[in-house]
């Protein structure tokens, strides 16, 4: 394994190199992970300033809105043929990173992945934020907002009933499902964290309520047996969902006969890029966080790492999907299917294409290379362009298709709007709004997971000759067995 501090210490001992005994060896004992990890909570001048960022831009997307309820969704720049434009786009992009966050704290749980305990609570909290986020663009996209409620199947006197037949049902059935999922899921990972805050904090009111949402919690024998079960359970079965919920997204696509949209290729298409673009929103939140709480010997460059070669994995994937497409329409024959890509890439969209193309596919290439995978800032920069590249193929998805379709006298263009721009730039602070204020509710990473990665502590020390590891933040002699001092 490659380490993560070349250097050796006067003492011979290597300050930051995970091991089988030692995942996380800058951490001596429990009460440093409950003091470091609850330390995030406590507000900063910094998290001030990003919070009132994220309110700006929320505040500008809601008095965006605000101005389309009043002149119409003609704002919004829809035009004949073109009648989904940037909404539809975002709803897409928001539900594929609020899919990828459960996937990835998901499969990675059952698949036993070491690195997952640095970033799971991260991409779980910001599938919520993010399916939250979705669910407000079916709601954009109507025309009298405030009638959303008949899209919910609810016994009402009036008989109206959704048309199944719609894919704004579907997506309304597809996030409710998932928020419902995600957010249980989320919920029950947290319940042993809020015990260890109730039993820390002084404010009774908080106290009051973390005593709530611990549900009693004692730290039992019988607990734990009856969470990990439940644990095991809800990752069993978020797996799936998820596949078969982010299909269902796909297929507001897939079902119509539109040039580019008829295809079966979608549903795992969809998938793959969920995961990718969930991935690079990770590191988007990760690094930032990783640098502000001081939290480099919990979120390690190993698990960077690893999180980069599943990124870098997903982004071949999603390559390998770009290329079947265009071999699907050759080989169809269908004159249609092959104009329409071909003016995807050559014609009259091929700037939102090569955008797509170059942060998708040859930008993630540099992972390849382990000295990039470590390098915080370019990890950095590439989860920017995954986000960037990402919305585009969304966006190269819907428009293309839509003002090329089947008819020459049909075709047009799609000109976005400041109203677009405007709701575009509300989606994102209403996002890191919920965000911020959660991780300075909650905690960022799991106290409990990380101390299951620690050696215990034991009433009697059984030290052994020559097996001695050194406390790196305490300055303490433990001996490798008990964690105990000596």
């Amino acid at each position: 394994m490659a380490t993560t501090a070349a250097p050796v210490l006067p003492d011979g001992h290597r300050p930051n190199v995970p091991s089988a005994a030692r995942r996380f060896p800058g951490i001596g004992s429990y009460e440093q992970v409950d003091r470091e990890i609850a330390g995030t909570l406590s507000p900063t001048l910094g998290w001030f300033a990003a919070l009132g960022i994220a309110i700006l831009c929320m505040l500008v997307g809601a008095t965006t809105w605000t101005y389309q309820i009043h002149e119409g969704l003609g704002a919004a720049g829809y035009q004949p043929p073109v009648m989904w434009g940037v909404y539809i786009v975002t709803f897409v992009f928001w539900v594929g990173i609020g899919h990828a966050g459960t996937l990835i704290s998901a499969i990675l749980y059952l698949f036993r992945a070491g690195f997952r305990t640095s970033i799971y609570r991260v991409s779980e909290a910001m599938t919520v934020f993010a399916v939250m986020t979705a669910g407000l663009f079916p709601i954009l996209h109507l025309g009298r907002p405030w009638k959303f409620f008949y899209l919910i199947p609810y016994p009402n006197w009036r008989l109206i009933w959704p048309n199944p037949k719609s894919p704004l049902v579907w997506d309304v059935f597809a996030s409710l499902t998932y928020l419902t999922i995600s957010s249980t899921f989320l919920y029950v990972g947290l319940i042993p964290d809020i015990a260890i805050l109730r039993d820390r904090e002084k404010n009774p009111i908080r106290k009051a309520i973390f005593a709530q949402l611990a549900l009693g919690w004692r730290n039992s024998d019988r607990e734990w047996r009856h969470f990990t079960r439940a644990y095991l359970f809800l990752a069993a079965f978020a797996t799936p969902l998820v596949l078969s919920v982010h299909s269902v997204v796909s297929f507001d696509f897939a079902m119509a006969l539109s040039p580019g949209w008829h295809a079966t290729i979608f549903p795992p298409y969809f998938v793959a890029g969920a995961i990718f673009s969930g991935i690079g929103m990770v590191f988007t939140i990760v690094i930032p966080l990783r640098k502000a709480f001081k939290l480099e010997h919990y979120i390690t460059l190993n698990d960077l790492d690893a999180a980069a070669k599943l990124c870098l994995f997903t982004s071949m994937v999603v390559g390998l999907a770009y290329v079947t497409e265009f071999q699907v329409a050759w080989m169809s024959g269908n004159n249609f299917e092959q104009d329409y890509f071909w003016n995807r890439v050559f014609g009259q969209w091929a700037w939102a294409a090569w955008i797509m193309l170059i942060c998708n596919c040859v930008v993630p290439l540099s992972l390849f290379s382990q000295k990039l995978r470590r390098n915080t800032k370019w990890l950095f920069f590439l989860s920017l362009t995954t986000n960037l590249g990402m919305w585009f193929e969304r966006f190269v998805i819907v428009e293309p298709s839509l003002s090329h379709e089947f008819e020459p006298w049909q075709w047009g263009t799609y000109r976005p709007t400041w109203v677009d721009y405007g709701i575009l730039l509300g989606s994102f602070g209403w996002f890191f709004m919920w965000f911020l204020l959660f991780i300075k509710q909650l905690p960022v990473m799991a106290m409990s997971e990380v101390k299951e990665t620690l050696q215990p502590r034991l009433r009697v020390a059984h030290a052994h000759a020559g097996d001695v590891d050194h406390d790196l933040t305490e300055g303490t002699v433990y001996p490798d067995d008990t964690g105990a001092p000596h």
